[in-house]
């Protein structure tokens, strides 16, 4: 017990503690959605147009295994497009359905860890105001308790301490705040990308399936020919 006294006394008080638990957490999503951030859009633009080329020259089997072993949600989702337009069965409007479906799933893994830093850069500048005032009370006290023998060195160091919790607080939430920004506008980006995509898709769907509707036409003018 005296010894996490000792280590509470060291951090600054509990509120500190909590503060740097926030810290730890705040820091482990930070590097888990760079990496993800990172491994998604390493080549991925290339590999997207390269996959449209494969589509539009008709060639499937190639488009499909371009999509494959590569974690970019747009890719992804081409991929899964491919395979659903194999099922005879499956209306175009059913198809643009299921495809919005996956689609609002890969924005889902986009977000994800998102709100948890907003939480945290909300919250970090509130924990260190509430740990200034306990330390103030805390200070007012000990000076009530001493009467007229008030140390002024004991006083000072009591406000010291109580401020050092809104400094730690605004020391968590800016940089969180900052990153949180960033790593959203990259999700923002992601996500159009992601419309951009299905755009691309249901166009050349389109286009495929008026050549396909006017194939027989201009068969059927020719022989009259």
């Amino acid at each position: 017990m005296d010894q996490l006294q000792t280590l509470m006394n060291t951090i600054g008080g509990p509120i500190n503690a909590i503060l740097l638990v926030l810290s730890l957490v705040a820091s482990t999503l930070i590097l888990a959605k760079l990496w993800q951030f990172f491994r998604q859009g390493s080549g991925s633009r290339q590999r997207i147009d390269a996959t449209f080329a494969r589509i539009t020259s008709g060639e499937q089997s190639q488009a499909l295994l371009m999509t494959r072993n590569h974690p970019s949600p747009c890719l992804s989702l081409i991929g899964k497009f491919l395979e659903l337009r194999k099922t005879p069965a499956l209306s175009v409007a059913s198809l643009r359905e299921e495809t919005l479906r996956l689609a609002r799933l890969e924005v889902g893994k986009l977000t994800q860890g998102l709100r948890p830093l907003e939480v945290i850069a909300n919250i970090a500048p509130l924990l260190g105001l509430f740990g200034t005032v306990l330390g103030m009370i805390e200070a007012f006290q000990a000076m009530e308790a001493a009467g007229s023998q008030v140390d002024p060195a004991v006083l000072s160091g009591g406000i010291w301490q109580a401020l050092l919790t809104t400094a730690a607080g605004l020391a968590v939430a800016i940089p969180v705040s900052m990153i949180h920004s960033a790593l959203e506008r990259k999700a923002e980006l992601q996500t159009s990308e992601l419309q951009d995509v299905i755009d691309r898709l249901f166009f050349l769907q389109s286009t495929q399936q008026d050549a396909d509707a006017d194939a027989p036409t201009c068969e059927l003018a020719a022989q009259r020919a």
